[in-house]
């Protein structure tokens, strides 16, 4: 069977106080994974099982390094999933408030690219 793209979502994540690359590429994921609803999976191609799905998670982030792959991954409720994290994303200048973590004034930014498969 040849795998075949179903649809490609990209999101856009933000953790503004914590700099946590992980959140903003969370966030990224969920973004991108809110804007789909699937239905042609199972009323068009008839997939009766989502875990039949293969989901590949692209994230761009400014540190790739320090994602939490696993953690991302669970952004994704259905299928196979494979997820990597590449440099991109974006740092601005913040505003630290120690209210919302201590020393972090960079607000840091992930895009995600979700793509679903089908075999066919």
């Amino acid at each position: 069977m040849d795998k075949k793209r179903f649809i490609v979502e990209i999101g856009t994540g933000i953790d503004i106080h914590g700099e946590d690359v992980t959140e903003a590429a969370c966030r990224a994921v969920k973004d991108a994974v809110s804007r789909s609803c699937l239905c042609g999976l199972a009323e068009i191609v008839m997939v009766e099982n989502m875990d039949q799905v293969e989901v590949d998670i692209l994230v761009a982030s400014p540190r790739p390094d320090e994602v939490d792959l696993e953690k991302v991954k669970e952004n994704v409720p259905i299928g196979r999933k494979t997820v990597r994290a590449v440099a991109g994303g974006m740092v601005a200048q913040g505003l630290c408030v120690p209210q919302f973590a201590p020393d972090c004034d960079q607000i840091v930014v992930a895009n995600a690219a979700v793509t679903v498969f089908i075999n066919k």
